[in-house]
């Protein structure tokens, strides 16, 4: 079995080569939701010049997508962030067309891997065509998600992107999580109780019963 790599240390070896480069790349990151990124923005603000990409069609139903998504703003407001936010159609129907034949999976296997692999396709085209230097997200940060997965799927998507460089990361590490629950108390942040998508929100609303 490979083992797992720490792609964390893989950031901060990049972030070493940036601050010696004594420039400020472009990197689209990104987010889902205010909260997971809290301790991403922290890391990163220093080292690059950070557009958001909010591509979360996956989100359901449209009123948590757009709750997370005012969340984000009202966070980058108190941070008083000059950082743009893109926003894309939100389309859950169609968006879940190629997750419906893996509706039965567990949270975290093949239907998540789907997942990460639509959102992060769309964020390294957006990067392509727009001339970013660097593409993240912020997903790694969450419980809910594998950084493995995360990465390896960055790593592949890449190759056909050859003018964006995929920013590896494990926002999770050295305490990244509890870290950011600390921010999220601060400013009283809504911190959503379930994943996304339609099928982590069943699951939710079945535990609740």
């Amino acid at each position: 079995m490979e083992n797992n790599k720490n792609y964390q240390k893989y950031l901060y070896k990049e972030l070493e080569e940036i601050a010696k480069s004594g420039k400020k790349p472009t990197l689209l990151l990104h987010a889902c939701c205010g909260p997971c990124f809290t301790i991403p923005y922290e890391e990163l603000k220093n080292y690059f010049k950070i557009t958001i990409l909010y591509n979360n069609s996956n989100i359901y139903p449209k009123e948590e997508h757009d709750r997370r998504l005012e969340e984000l703003k009202k966070y980058l407001l108190d941070l008083k962030a000059d950082i743009q936010v893109i926003e894309t159609k939100y389309d859950n129907e169609t968006y879940n067309k190629d997750l419906e034949p893996r509706a039965s999976d567990k949270e975290g296997h093949e239907r998540c891997r789907i997942c990460f692999n639509k959102r992060l396709k769309e964020g390294f085209e957006y990067a392509s065509k727009n001339h970013f230097d660097y593409y993240g997200t912020v997903m790694t940060i969450s419980r809910y998600k594998n950084a493995q997965d995360i990465n390896k799927i960055g790593e592949k998507l890449q190759k056909d992107y050859p003018t964006v460089k995929w920013l590896y990361a494990d926002f999770k590490k050295n305490n990244g999580y509890e870290k950011s629950l600390i921010i999220i108390k601060e400013h009283e942040m809504y911190l959503q109780e379930y994943c996304g998508c339609i099928y982590s929100y069943r699951a939710y609303q079945n535990k609740q019963r």
